[in-house]
């Protein structure tokens, strides 16, 4: 499999698609997620395992607030991100994982964890991609080059990072007394949307990769 790329496949519907949820930070997006869950709005998934990198994250708290698994796995010397890292994904495997969801992760994945489970990791994005790709700061990237308009994407992982297939895309306005703070609110607000949208197409097996273009069934 080249880098930057999944083999063109069709995600088939599961009775229950287990997800795992990656995150670093307050957990907005998981959050997002587990409210569609208790709606019955996530369709055929359920979260299953939340693993998180940073102590003292809210991701933490927000897993537990609804008695979600939640696992702190930080990286420790002498071990390299590719060594922590899949020690990440042993974990998820013994959870029977399916889906792997990036949901405000902070690190890049290293080439072995994304081919292990290539077409089966998702990530959203506070940018319209490619636009700011790369970038742990997007939104003030779109605020310094001047853009009239950013957003957020969801996509497929891929090694080349934030150049997966698109999965979607929601279009945020910036407004001229925008600053970092409220332009950030106002993409999240989509975020949380977006990504939970994408996870129930992924559950139902309504996505499928077609020459890197993603094609909703």
């Amino acid at each position: 499999m080249s880098s930057g790329t999944i083999k063109p496949q069709t995600f088939w519907a599961w009775t229950v698609l287990r997800v795992g949820v990656l995150a670093s930070g307050r957990g907005s997006n998981l959050e997002a997620l587990l409210q569609w869950q208790s709606s019955g709005a996530l369709g055929g998934a359920e979260v299953v395992l939340v693993v998180c990198n940073r102590a003292g994250a809210g991701a933490l708290e927000v897993a537990a607030s609804h008695n979600v698994e939640a696992v702190l796995c930080e990286q420790k010397r002498p071990q390299t991100r590719a060594e922590a890292q899949m020690q990440v994904s042993a974990l998820l495997e013994e959870r029977a994982v399916q889906l792997v969801v990036l949901a405000g992760y902070d690190r890049i994945l290293a080439p072995a964890f994304v081919r292990r489970w290539a077409g089966r990791c998702i990530n959203v994005h506070p940018s319209l991609l490619p636009a700011f790709g790369g970038s742990l700061h997007a939104q003030r990237d779109a605020l310094e080059y001047g853009v009239k308009v950013t957003g957020c994407t969801v996509h497929f992982v891929t090694e080349d990072v934030d150049r997966g297939p698109i999965i979607s895309q929601a279009v945020v306005s910036v407004l001229p007394e925008d600053d970092e703070q409220s332009l950030s609110a106002r993409i999240l607000v989509q975020e949380h949307t977006l990504l939970p949208a994408a996870v129930r197409a992924y559950a139902q097996g309504r996505l499928s990769v077609e020459n890197r273009r993603v094609v909703y069934g």
